[in-house]
Order: C-alpha cells, then sequence, then structure tokens
C-alpha cells in the first residue's frame, strides 16, 4: 500500500533540480554575516527572520526592479573566494538535506569579479565549496551529487571566457554552459564564437528562454545556440491551447522531448502567471511535453524542492506516478555522465520511491 502524498512524505522521496541559481539561495544567516564580514552596510535588515521576509516580499512585490535589487544584496556579499565557498557548500547540504540526490546549480561568475577574483577564481571556490558540502552530506546520510552550470549574463560581452571555462573544467564538476539575463534585445547567437567553442567540444547547454519572452526566444534558444534544454521555457504554453492542435513550435519542443525547466513559484512571483492555479505545468506535463520542477531562487521565492513538488502536486492532484516520473526525467536530462546518473536513478531513486509506494 503505497504512502499517502503528503508534504512530510514527499520530504522524503528523492528529488532532481536542474534549476537552482546559487547567488539566489543563500540562508538569510549567511547574508548577514557575510556583508558583517566584507563591511557591506546595505542589507535592509539584520535579522535573519526579517531579512528572508524582505527577500520574499520584494520578490513577490510585482515590481521587477525591486525583485532584481535582492540579488544585489546576495552578490555584494559573494564577492570573496572564501564567501562563495561557503555559499556552494551551504547549497549542497541545504538540498540534500531536503531530499535532493541530484542537483544542477548555476552562477554567473562574472558577477563576482568585482571585488578583484578572476573567472578561474570564482569558477574555483565554487567547486570547492560544492565538494566540501557533498561530502558533509554523505557523511550524515543524505548523498547528493552536485554538478556545476556557468552563466553568461546575455547583456555582457564574456561569453566567450565562460565557454571556455565550461570546456576547460568538465572534468572537474562544471557540467554546462548557461545564457542567463535579459532575453529581449540579446538573441542567443549574439556572440557565435562562444556558441562555436561549446560545439567544437561537444559541450552541453540551457538556455533561459520562454520565461520574460514568448515563442520567439524558444526558437532562438533551440536553433541559435543549439539549446538541449530551456531554463522555464513555460511560454511554450502560447502554442498548447486547451483544446485544439499545438502550434508548430509547441509540437517542435514536444516531439523532440526538449526539457523544459519549469519553477512555477517564480513564474507566479515574477507575474508571468497570476496564480499557480492557473499555470500550465500540469497542462503541459500531461500533454507530454518533458516538465522538470525546479525552485530557480530558494531565497527569493520562499521555497524548497519539496515544497515546490508539495504544492504542484496538492494543486493539480499529482500521485505518485507523475511524481516520480518528473524526477526520473529530470536525471535523465542531466547534464552528469551517463554512468553517474544510471548509478542514482538505480541505486537511490527507483529504490527509494519503491519503498514509498510499496
Amino acid at each position: 500500500m503505497a504512502l499517502p502524498l503528503t508534504a512530510e512524505t514527499l520530504a522524503r522521496a528523492p528529488k532532481v533540480l536542474l534549476h537552482d541559481h546559487l547567488d539566489g539561495g543563500l540562508r538569510p544567516q549567511t547574508v548577514i554575516e557575510l556583508a558583517d564580514e566584507a563591511g557591506y552596510r546595505d542589507l535592509p535588515a539584520d535579522e535573519p527572520e526579517a531579512l528572508g521576509r524582505w527577500f520574499r516580499e520584494s520578490a513577490d512585490s510585482g515590481s521587477l526592479e525591486r525583485y532584481l535589487e535582492t540579488f544585489a544584496h546576495t552578490v555584494a556579499v559573494m564577492q570573496r573566494p572564501e564567501a562563495v565557498q561557503r555559499v556552494a557548500r551551504e547549497c549542497a547540504l541545504d538540498l540534500a538535506a531536503d531530499g535532493v540526490v541530484y542537483a544542477e546549480v548555476r552562477m554567473a561568475p562574472e558577477l563576482l569579479t568585482t571585488g578583484g577574483m578572476s573567472l578561474d577564481e570564482v569558477v574555483e571556490a565554487m567547486l570547492d565549496g560544492y565538494a566540501q558540502g557533498s561530502r558533509e552530506a554523505a557523511e550524515a546520510g543524505h548523498p547528493i551529487v552536485v554538478g556545476t552550470l556557468l552563466c553568461a549574463m546575455r547583456q555582457a560581452d564574456r561569453w566567450v571566457e565562460v565557454a571556455e571555462q565550461v570546456v576547460e573544467r568538465r572534468g572537474e564538476g562544471v557540467v554546462g554552459f548557461d545564457l542567463a539575463g535579459p532575453e529581449d534585445g540579446f538573441p542567443p547567437d549574439r556572440i557565435p564564437e562562444a556558441i562555436a567553442v561549446l560545439d567544437r567540444a561537444d559541450a552541453h547547454r540551457t538556455i533561459h528562454a520562454g520565461e520574460a519572452a514568448g515563442i520567439d526566444s524558444i526558437v532562438a534558444a533551440l536553433d541559435g545556440a543549439r539549446a538541449e534544454r530551456l531554463g522555464h521555457g513555460v511560454r511554450i504554453a502560447d502554442q498548447v491551447p486547451v483544446d485544439g492542435p499545438l502550434g508548430p513550435v509547441a509540437e517542435r519542443v514536444r516531439d523532440e522531448q526538449v526539457t523544459l525547466e519549469v519553477a512555477p513559484s517564480s513564474n507566479v512571483q515574477t507575474g508571468a502567471y497570476p496564480s499557480l492555479a492557473e499555470h500550465p505545468v500540469d497542462r503541459l506535463h500531461r500533454a507530454g511535453f518533458a516538465v522538470t520542477l525546479n525552485t530557480d531562487n530558494r531565497l527569493m521565492s520562499g521555497v524548497s524542492a519539496t515544497s515546490e513538488l508539495t504544492d504542484v502536486a496538492r494543486t493539480f492532484g499529482w500521485g505518485w506516478d507523475e511524481v516520480q516520473t518528473v524526477a526520473e526525467r529530470a536525471l535523465r536530462a542531466g547534464f552528469a555522465d551517463d554512468a553517474v546518473r544510471a548509478r542514482i536513478a538505480t541505486e537511490v531513486l527507483r529504490p527509494r520511491f519503491d519503498a514509498l509506494r510499496a
């Protein structure tokens, strides 16, 4: 007899995250302590509970300017190697404690260079932190594999440098490339040399698209950057009517099983959809799209992998079949080596789901 699907049982379920931003997932206490160490005096609150509430309320305000301001604070306190390492270590520990067994965490290293670090030093600090946190999590009985995605900012011109870091550090924990930042006006083939660097090395890439912008941004990511996955990608729903045939791009994305890194709470916060009930995540899943569930920014959205899964399951009536399908689909879409993902599937994912469904 399967256990009932509740927040408590979902907390025990193994989870896979493909879209989680390092600078969007700090612990409020860590933000305060790092700010104190760095002499940063612009935090809007100096007590963890109040600061966490400020982040959530600002992200939920409907103001893009206020939403972006939240990242100004987290990035400001991460401008030293030891700060980056601490945040990455705590990220691995927090995800593992939440039942995440495989995660790909992304960060734009160029955002952490204003304090004097090089891209190389930023990436090194992230990798060290993830490795340390993963070791500690395993010792505590919560094994996790963390892969690093390196973002280039669309509006900046450091794409080639970031792509080179992806290629050079593939054997050290970096698993792929991403483009983040404003979609409108900054197409994903704006700097073709960067895409060529990735192509020559057959390096993985996921591209933010179909979040703030629509179908055209999805086409550009697929054709201009040869994206294997779409960061968010939910605007594909513009071509997925409740009744009627799919539009041509939607049909392509479904038929090619392009993975959608969907983050429902984040989409509601940024105004893409008015509520979770009106979010297309369930409609896309039931229409056969390769939907995965993600946190995006755990601090700003006040979410965890468990809470996101719980809210979606409760809202749309999902059962264990849907929960396991989404987890296995996300693992298959991961950029880690095939052997790593196969081991997680056979030794961790399926046995733990079998125990919950027995």
